[in-house]
């Protein structure tokens, strides 16, 4: 009997580490074969920097909680009235009335607040955005998918402005493909929705690996051809551009194209699925040549986080007007950019650069012709301007609130802004039905390093608990490529002992996702089957896409003429998808030797690549 096991543990790539193996018991008291693969683990330096920072960490975390304990019976007050001033963060209506609607403000905080003056609320964060922001939790809000619809309706239904309809920007997540709220996308504008166009942004293109030349060429295709398919054609669709809103890849070449849209278009709208990537692309824009030069100085950036419906209301920046010198002086800064190679650059610049292609396969560099650009990788929260406080109120607060800048009636008066907007929910998603903890380890964070099995008629391969692939028929061996976040365990065994590991191991470190025990899987759906029969073309090129919901998806790889009787599994009431053609058709071939005595094959990292400087040696 065929008795092994595999999970990979993503960190920093170390190529051509050792292999490790350890032991872990099935049911029955049969031991399994376990492989862990040293070029994931956490460098020794890595990991003791990051000790060092959670015993600096722990005693303000201790404060923070003993703060938020003493806080709890004052949170709300359903006697004061609602400020009528937007959050910073997500958009929503400050208030102190209703702890589980978007918004929320502590009610002492929130008297604070107004006690300082306009300025003072008008700088601050809810509730909501300051856990996202500096605990990395969401607090669970009530905020049904109809009063969604019922903002991004009406936001698109205003009279035109300056003579123009809108410009929608459709941002997608390009790992997500077929994006499941683009088919909806014609019925929300409806014939009485004025718009300029459509232009549809594919987003967190810098996580997936290159698996040939001309991969992006081959994306961009199949983008287009999703929005064929939504019905977006002719007139209706402006332009596809592949871009990394995190990484900065295609942000300048974006930039560009929506300022030619300058005389045909109105307003700007971000809209798109739930974690597509638009509070960040908003983030981005706003710190680039497309916005005023003053308006980084005056909003706040948009709340980013994994936990998916981030943005709750309607935010905005406004737009520069690109007059014939200002696009003159763009066009001297992105040459002489172009012109400069790596070596070049400063030390700090360096550092960042660096950052991101730990990050992303692809990397560009974002910056403004009419203002120095700070780069800066983190969400720059002031804490003095915060809505609420974990450990004490700052104690020059009110002066840092009165010296907040703001716009003059001239700066804004003829102005068109730039939406971004709530995230329309995904139904059948997996993510809705995972904690924040979980969503972290399931969305990827960092550039996607493949991982490719072997496997024979007769064995079964786990995505953590969140999907489960067997081979049932086949007259050879064929190769399934996982493509997931780096964090979540691939585990391979044997049919006879699948639904065993399953049921020992959900909910455990072993699987990982979900977490939380037996009390866990109580609530959490089974896992449902869908048959698959699937085709090889070739031994270097995948025939299909087994998509895990969003979770991620395998890549199989079959002989030519070859049959294959597959079985795959998802949560129930989530979406599995046979994507054909494949995503990265030839993703297989982005490995390295075969591990002996496993079904595995080593990873590979393919480089990073940075757009808009000057290569040297490079091939």
């Amino acid at each position: 009997m065929l008795r092994l096991g595999a999970a990979l543990l993503a960190r920093t790539a170390r190529p051509r580490a050792p292999l490790r193996r350890c032991r872990a018991t099935a049911g029955g008291g049969e031991e399994q074969e376990r492989f862990v693969f040293l070029e994931y683990e956490p460098d020794p330096a890595e990991r003791a920097a990051a000790l060092r920072r959670e015993r600096q960490l722990k005693p303000r975390r201790e404060r923070r909680a003993r703060g938020a304990a003493a806080a709890v019976p004052s949170l709300s007050d359903p006697s004061v009235p609602p400020s009528g001033v937007s959050c910073s963060g997500c958009g929503a209506e400050m208030q102190c009335a209703d702890s589980g609607a978007p918004g929320f403000v502590p009610a002492d905080k929130y008297r604070s607040l107004l006690s300082e003056g306009p300025a003072a609320l008008r700088g601050a964060v809810c509730q909501r955005c300051w856990a996202l922001a500096h605990r990395g939790s969401a607090l669970r809000l009530r905020l049904p998918p109809a009063e969604h619809r019922a903002v991004l309706s009406a936001a698109l239904r205003r009279p035109p402005r300056h003579g123009r309809g809108p410009l929608l920007l459709y941002v997608l997540d390009v790992t997500e493909l077929p994006d499941p709220v683009l088919p909806q996308l014609p019925a929300l504008l409806g014939p009485d929705v004025p718009a300029a166009g459509v232009l549809v942004v594919g987003n967190k293109v810098d996580l997936l690996p290159a698996d040939c030349r001309g991969h992006l060429g081959r994306l961009r295709q199949r983008v287009a051809a999703a929005c064929a398919l939504a019905g977006l054609r002719g007139g209706q669709l402006v332009d596809v551009r592949l871009v990394s809103a995190k990484t900065g890849y295609g942000m300048e070449g974006l930039v560009s194209r929506l300022q030619r849209s300058w005389k045909c278009a109105g307003d700007v709208y971000l809209l798109g699925a739930t974690n597509s990537g638009k509070s960040t692309l908003f983030n981005t824009l706003l710190r680039s040549d497309y916005c005023k030069s003053r308006a980084p100085d005056i909003i706040d950036r948009a709340t980013v986080s994994p936990w998916p419906g981030t943005t709750l209301n309607l935010l905005k920046f406004p737009i520069i007007n690109p007059t014939c010198d200002r696009i003159f002086r763009r066009q001297e800064r992105l040459k002489e950019e172009a012109a400069k190679t790596e070596d070049e650059l400063s030390s700090e610049e360096k550092k960042y650069l660096n950052q991101l292609k730990k990050q992303g396969y692809l990397v560009g560099r974002v910056g403004r012709t009419f203002q120095q650009h700070r780069s800066n990788a983190e969400i720059d929260f002031d804490p003095d301007m915060l809505s609420y406080s974990m450990d004490e109120d700052p104690k020059d607060s009110l002066k840092e609130h009165e010296e907040r800048e703001e716009f003059t009636h001239n700066e804004v008066k003829d102005a068109r802004w730039c939406f971004d907007t709530p995230g329309i929910v995904k139904e059948d998603c997996v993510l809705n039905l995972l904690t924040e903890k979980e969503i972290k380890l399931v969305l990827p964070s960092h550039a996607i390093v493949p991982r490719t099995f072997i496997l024979k008629p007769g064995m079964v391969l786990f995505l953590a608990a969140l999907g489960r692939i067997d081979y049932l028929e086949g007259e050879k061996p064929a190769w399934f490529s996982v493509l997931a976040s780096n964090l979540l365990p691939v585990h391979v065994t044997t049919l006879s002992n699948a639904d065993t590991i399953y049921e020992k191991h959900a909910a455990q470190e072993f699987l990982k996702v979900p977490m939380g025990g037996e009390e866990r899987m109580k609530e959490f759906p089974p896992l449902v089957p869908q048959d698959i029969t699937l085709k090889g073309i070739g031994t270097t090129e995948a025939v299909a896409d087994i998509k895990l919901s969003s979770a991620g998806w395998v890549a199989v790889t079959a002989h030519e003429e070859e049959e294959l009787l597959l079985r795959a599994y998802t949560p129930k009431g989530t979406a599995l998808v046979v994507r054909e053609p494949p995503l990265l058709p030839y993703i297989s071939t982005v490995r390295g030797a075969r591990i002996p005595g496993t079904p595995a094959y080593r990873t590979k990292r393919p480089p990073s690549f940075v757009e808009n400087l000057r290569t040297t040696g490079r091939g």
